[in-house]
């Protein structure tokens, strides 16, 4: 029994490790795709390159890099009253692609 947990550990350790090497090794053509999809939803709020001047949304460049969960639940489920649900118009890819410019910095 010890043994089956042990191997379950480890196989959920390398699958978060391989989730987190994913992100981390964004291609320049993903964060440029990530980039578009910014520009046609993210961009009228939090500013060309994340930088809204005298805006109150969030700055996007101060997004914790490792935190993809919070930032797939903000994105889809929306930050009420502003911020949007985006659940019926970005999909997985579109959303991964989102992360890789969002984590790029801009």
């Amino acid at each position: 029994m010890i043994a089956v947990i042990r191997t379950l550990a480890l196989l959920a350790a390398a699958a978060l490790t391989s989730a987190t090497q994913l992100h981390a090794d964004a291609t320049e053509a993903e964060r440029d795709q990530g980039r578009q999809v910014y520009d046609d939803y993210c961009v009228s709020c939090h500013g060309r390159d994340m930088v809204n001047s005298g805006g109150a949304t969030f700055d996007l460049r101060k997004f914790p890099k490792d935190d993809f969960a919070r930032f797939r639940k903000a994105v889809l489920d929306g930050k009420p009253p502003a911020m949007p649900a985006w659940r019926d118009r970005l999909g997985d890819d579109d959303l991964k692609l989102l992360w890789a410019y969002v984590r790029s910095g801009g």
